[in-house]
């Protein structure tokens, strides 16, 4: 036992994928220590705030503690966050037609490109060869334009008791605040979804649900599979062919059908995760049983178990004590396969729908299923879908890894 352990952290492959998986079990519970709270709280008034750091405006406005700083830039990155790339690309067109050289344009210059449209622009100029939309895009431009770099300072006002306004206070466009110094800040790495739910607390709630959903269904598959394997591949006779012919029944209708049509029989209200994860194992246990029978029917006939039967051993204790330990290995590997199977099965239900009841808990999989269904790839809101899949593929590498570690490690003809 010891050797084997030993060549088994000696594996990088499994020590890889065992420290990746670890991380991500780790992460799911020690996340929700520094951010309590239910991970399917909306917080957002909206769908797919982009990710970043979000600072109360009314506490940024009502704050004391400003800070004036004269940054020579500050003006030309105003008018940048205001100048999409399709107005600076129309600006190119105009200053184009009028006859100004491609290279003196650079549309990565913003106080160049200003300078430049300020010293030539005339409205009353118009080109033959010019659409009418993109002349009102030209002119929608430059109104835009018109007045961003004058530093005009903002008053907020106040309301007076006879319900007249009156000057609060003056906002000037020097002025600074630090953030630290803010009440009410808000840091969403991964923005949120189409719900205004924090997308990265909501992920790593998914990941636990979707690894105990992974779990239950490869326990599952793994004991049906096993136990039927065992008795097939001992016995033999009728019990096999009795076992053989459920397999090869189960063989012939794919697993994911069947899969799909049980889920779709319960009903959405009563698919919770464990429901769902119970289906999933009960559906997927077939290839692990003509696997374990195989093993099982070349080592039956070995001298141990022979010496065993004839000292009159139970049928439990023989395929426990004799038969087991030399398949443990196969045991091992094979429960691997069937968490990461049922993690992408469970995905492969929720983007059809099938998946847990959408008010209870989120998974991997009801999250790309939610993104999807609002568009989130159409609209451009890839923190709520990319992220989910480099998750998924992450969790199918690392359990894949081990088991290719271990492979090498209990696979004789693997070795190095």
């Amino acid at each position: 036992m010891k050797n084997t352990l030993r060549q088994i952290t000696q594996s990088p492959k499994f020590m890889i994928g065992f420290c990746l998986i670890l991380v991500l079990i780790l992460t799911t519970l020690i996340y929700p220590l520094f951010s309590p709270g239910s991970p399917l709280e909306m917080i957002g008034l909206g769908t797919f705030f982009r990710p970043g750091t979000y600072v109360s405006v009314y506490d940024s406005v009502t704050t004391d503690k400003r800070y004036t700083i004269n940054l020579t830039d500050a003006a030309e990155k105003r008018v940048a966050s205001k100048l999409a790339s399709e107005d600076k690309e129309v600006m190119k067109t105009w200053l184009l037609e009028f006859g100004i050289a491609e290279e003196e344009i650079d549309l990565e210059d913003t106080e160049a490109l200003l300078d430049l449209w300020f010293n030539t622009y005339d409205e009353s100029i118009r080109f033959d060869n010019m659409t009418t939309a993109v002349r009102k895009h030209v002119q929608r431009t430059d109104a835009k334009l018109d007045g961003l770099l004058e530093h005009q300072d903002i008053i907020v006002a106040d309301s007076a008791a006879d319900g007249s306004l009156v000057e609060g206070s003056l906002i000037k466009g020097n002025e600074y605040i630090n953030v630290a110094e803010i009440a009410n800040v808000r840091v969403l790495p991964l923005g949120t979804d189409n719900f205004g739910r924090d997308m990265l607390k909501e992920m790593i709630s998914a990941l636990g649900v979707s690894l105990m959903i992974g779990l239950i269904a490869g326990a599952i598959a793994t004991f049906i599979g096993l136990a039927l394997g065992l008795l097939s591949g001992y016995l033999g006779g009728v019990v096999d062919d009795i076992i053989m012919f459920v397999t090869n029944l189960f063989t012939v209708i794919p697993s994911f059908v069947l899969l799909i049509l049980i889920s779709f029989s319960i009903g959405q209200s009563d698919r919770g995760a464990t429901t769902v994860a119970i289906v999933i194992g009960l559906t997927s246990w077939v290839w692990t049983t003509r696997s374990v029978r195989a093993q099982v029917t070349s080592l039956r006939n070995r001298d141990h178990v022979n010496l065993s039967k004839l000292s009159g051993h139970s049928l439990i204790r023989i395929l426990v004590t004799d038969i087991l330990p030399y398949i443990a290995s196969y045991v091992i590997m094979a429960f691997i396969l069937q968490i990461c199977s049922g993690i992408l099965a469970e995905a492969q239900l929720s983007m059809l729908g099938l998946g847990p009841k959408t008010t209870s808990v989120p998974t991997l999989g009801l999250m790309m299923f939610w993104a999807m269904a609002y568009t989130a790839h159409l609209n451009g809101a890839w923190w709520a879908y990319f992220p989910l899949v480099i998750l998924i593929a992450c969790i199918s590498f690392s359990l894949n890894l081990m088991n290719t570690g271990l492979d090498q490690v209990f696979n004789p003809q693997l070795r190095d």
